[in-house]
């Protein structure tokens, strides 16, 4: 950066002082253009205080930081190995440690410069050719213990959801799943296949001599000062072991209601159904679709502290304050069924249940309902009508349904648009084939182009499309007369009910989203 423009930056703040006068494209550009000063720390304690050194200049060393305010001593030991005043400015904690690690660091710091310098021998073929005392011993080496924690640490940056490790004759396939849809990861050296492997078995206390049997587990993480739960799940292979780590990041933050990104009407409703005092309200979709994140939410927009709320879950995705929080272990016996029978003697006004899988579950469920609780659950159906006829299949008596259930939330997750490579586009044939878009008047729809915000894939983050049933007099009736999910889908859009497909096009029509995205996840 040229010395005028990093003299003006020097007059923005003074020393110690949190910087919010520059603007996120500023900060961005220095960033990228950053490069390695003289007698800078290393990047290790750079990282662990939460500072970037970015440029030094007319006596002024600029240092990007996502705290409000750093340590005095870490201001101190700044002022006092560059002889600078100190110039702060704000940015995003995942862009800071991605910078640190590219200007202050190594290659080796990412996983994949990591894998790239690697010339480890040892560990060649499969883990049956491997003694398993070298196989713990290949699994402690540094080496393979730095590489496991980088590629869990990026796939956090990249905001993956899972980690996907398959083994293949010719080595371990990496793959992140990020916004829903897996991406390829950095893949290590098919030698460093059983170590791997057995590093991460090791981390989740499970069996490195079992090869032949899915193992499940858990690992609890501490990395750059984030808490993190692993569940892992290994299941063997025609060329060793499958393994995928689900990420639980428990700095990440729950989202309320409000943030899910509901329409106005589609809340309004929801939320008049989440505080009656008793009756059942469900969440459908397929796994991944969110739906724990919309219960949670829930729970967080009716907890006053006034009402006990208990929760039974496989497993407990994230802690609740103030909520006791039941996990399933049908090893010795705690099942949805048993632990919600044991609830209703806790004296609670709401009870969320993970999941309805089975009869006696949805049985006890409905009785709770009936006798003045309130039950949130969850069930895997294609749309809401659909739940209705689920309970009634699961053996409900059709009455009960008719009687307790008083909303069904279906739900799917679109990817939302990149808004740094945001450009306006016509829709393409195949939208053409599957939407009137006449009809919709949509001639100019939004696309992401792909830049390295999203992993040049056009899309960033994800945001949820909704289908709504409340349950009316009429639906009741109906219900109760045990007609088909067809009969009462019809039903339910003629009082208002608006579908996934019609839902996801509003965000399709507000630029959020894209119109193949609509078609893959709620297709007619």
């Amino acid at each position: 950066m040229s010395e005028p423009k990093a003299a003006a930056l020097t007059a923005a703040m003074s020393a110690h002082e949190s910087a919010d006068v520059l603007s996120t494209a500023q900060v961005d550009a220095l960033m990228l253009d950053a490069q390695p000063l003289a007698g800078a720390p290393s990047a290790d304690w750079l990282e662990q205080h939460a500072v970037l050194p970015l440029l030094l200049a007319n006596g002024v060393l600029t240092v990007a930081t996502w705290l409000d305010r750093i340590a005095p001593l870490t201001g101190d030991d700044l002022q006092l190995a560059f002889g600078a005043e100190l110039l702060l400015v704000r940015a995003r904690e995942p862009e800071v440690r991605r910078a640190i690690r590219r200007v202050y660091a190594p290659d080796a710091t990412t996983a994949e410069g990591m894998i790239a310098g690697l010339t480890i021998g040892a560990g060649v073929g499969s883990a049956d050719d491997i003694a398993l005392d070298d196989l713990v011993h290949l699994a402690n080496e540094a080496p393979v213990v730095r590489l496991v924690n980088l590629l869990i640490i990026e796939a956090l940056e990249a905001r993956a959801s899972d980690v996907h490790l398959e083994g293949y004759a010719d080595g371990l396939q990496v793959r992140y799943r990020v916004d829903g849809v897996l991406q390829p990861a950095p893949s290590p050296p098919p030698q460093l296949t059983a170590a791997i492997v057995s590093r991460i078995k090791i981390m989740a206390e499970l069996d490195i001599a079992e090869r032949r049997l899915p193992q499940d587990g858990r690992i609890r993480l501490r990395l750059q000062n984030r808490q993190v739960d692993v569940r892992v799940s290994t299941v063997p292979t025609l060329h060793g072991e499958s393994v995928v780590l689900r990420l639980l990041d428990k700095e990440r933050g729950r989202i309320s209601l409000t943030e899910l990104g509901m329409a106005e009407d589609t809340l309004a409703l929801f939320h008049e159904a989440i505080v009656r005092p008793h009756g059942i309200v469900l969440v459908t979709g397929p796994t991944g679709s969110g739906k724990t994140t919309t219960l949670y939410g829930a729970i967080e927009l009716l907890r006053t502290g006034r009402e006990k709320i208990l929760t039974v879950e496989d497993p407990v995705e994230y802690e609740l304050p103030g909520v006791p929080q039941i996990p399933v272990n049908e090893r010795v016996g705690v099942t949805f069924a048993s632990a919600l029978r044991s609830l209703l003697r806790q004296d609670p006004d709401i009870m969320l249940v993970g999941e309805i899988r089975d009869a006696e579950t949805a049985n006890i469920a409905t009785q709770a309902a009936l006798t003045g609780h309130l039950v949130l659950s969850t069930l895997h159906t294609n749309d809401a009508p659909t739940a209705l006829t689920r309970l009634l299949d699961l053996g409900v008596a059709s009455y009960l349904v008719a009687s307790t259930v008083d909303a069904v939330l279906a739900q799917r997750l679109v990817r939302v648009i990149c808004t740094h490579c945001k450009a306006p586009t016509k829709p393409d044939q195949g939208a053409a084939r599957s939407f009137d878009l006449s009809a919709l008047h949509l001639d100019t729809v939004w696309k992401g182009t792909g830049c390295d915000q999203c992993r040049n894939t056009g899309y960033r983050g994800r945001q949820g499309v909704y289908e709504l049933l409340i349950m009316d007099n009429q639906l009741r009736l109906e219900t109760q007369a045990r007609r088909g999910s067809e009969e009462l889908r019809a039903l339910a859009i003629a009082s208002g009910m608006r579908t996934l497909r019609d839902d996801g096009l509003r965000l399709v029509r507000a630029g959020v989203t894209t119109l193949d995205e609509v078609l893959r996840v709620a297709r007619a």
